[in-house]
């Protein structure tokens, strides 16, 4: 239970203590039931539509919020991992392969998060090593050489920034990405599902089109963090997530994000075959509108994306 949630459990506990007392008691309280479902319904409108910045950061955090490998078998067909960066090892915390969209054949790469605690430790919470953002490369060059689209999922709190990571050059293979994806021959476009932090996630955001579910953050620090740096307080991070215009629709409002895919009530977590499709008819109609384009016309469209973002006087 998040904490602009917690008037809604409240109408839900007195529903549910009618209903027991209804039942124990052989009494007739099914008036006062309808009034409370009723008055949950609005409050439920209420409350998920007039979302701060703060509580949808929370809901990008969620732990039942789908991941990558959730979405990947209601939107590809035939999809095949592959694994390895052809280097020093497999990162769990970056998946991609090959898989069949509407029948053709396309690229997917994204960070993958854990559902529970053991998988988060073998995902590492979805914070990929210099390995993880090398495997990703391998996959787009792949997919540039048999001109296959590239989609991309982002989901992390940000690339991590251990010890070990930064040995192997983390901000180098992190650097390189950005380099390469942008000279890409072949349509990309990437979605943000949940958080989208730092350059762990830039490093798969260089893109022709980049989504957002309503839901999701993408910025270059954390909320906690910026207060932090700002304030010296990370208590103030719902102030801090309110004035750096982390959400979908800030972001969509300035430009950097395409489009914004609205979430069900409540949260993506809430039905995700619902979310999936709106994904999937998102990403149909994009890919449709960049398989116009001659590959010089791709690369091109990409630099302009990003040169046009912002304000600036020359």
């Amino acid at each position: 239970m998040l904490d602009f949630e917690k008037p809604l459990f409240e109408i839900k506990d007195k529903i549910e203590s009618l209903k027991e007392s209804q039942e124990k008691n052989d009494v007739d309280l099914q008036d006062e039931i309808d009034m409370l479902e009723a008055s949950l319904k609005r409050e439920t409108e209420k409350v998920y539509t007039n979302l701060k910045p703060w509580d949808r950061v929370q809901l990008a955090r969620l732990q039942e919020r789908p991941t990558t490998l959730d979405y990947i078998p209601y939107i590809f067909d035939d999809f095949l991992e592959l694994h390895g960066d052809r280097n020093y090892r497999d990162d769990p915390a970056l998946i991609g392969g090959v898989g069949f969209f509407n029948e053709k054949p396309v690229t997917v790469v994204g960070l993958q998060r854990g559902k529970d605690t053991k998988d988060n430790i073998y995902r590492n919470f979805g914070m990929a090593h210099p390995e993880g953002y090398r495997k990703a490369l391998r996959l787009m060059k792949q997919a540039e050489k048999f001109n296959r689209p590239i989609f991309t999922f982002i989901d992390t709190k940000g690339a991590y920034p251990g010890k070990a990571a930064e040995e192997r050059g983390q901000s180098e293979s992190i650097a390189k990405n950005l380099v390469e994806m942008a000279s890409l021959k072949v349509p990309v476009i990437a979605i943000v599902i949940g958080e989208g932090g730092s350059g762990g996630a830039l490093g798969l955001g260089i893109s022709n089109r980049i989504i957002m579910l309503e839901n999701s953050t993408y910025s270059v620090i954390s909320p906690e963090g910026a207060a932090a740096l700002l304030w010296k307080d990370s208590n103030l991070a719902k102030i801090a997530a309110e004035t750096m215009k982390i959400t979908a629709n800030d972001l969509h409002d300035l430009g950097i994000v395409d489009e914004v895919i609205q979430e069900p009530l409540g949260g993506a977590h809430q039905d995700i075959q619902t979310q999936a499709q709106r994904i999937k008819d998102a990403f149909k109609f994009h890919l449709d509108e960049l398989s116009k384009m001659s590959a010089t016309e791709v690369a091109d469209d990409r630099f302009n994306k990003f040169r046009n973002i912002g304000s600036f006087t020359e």
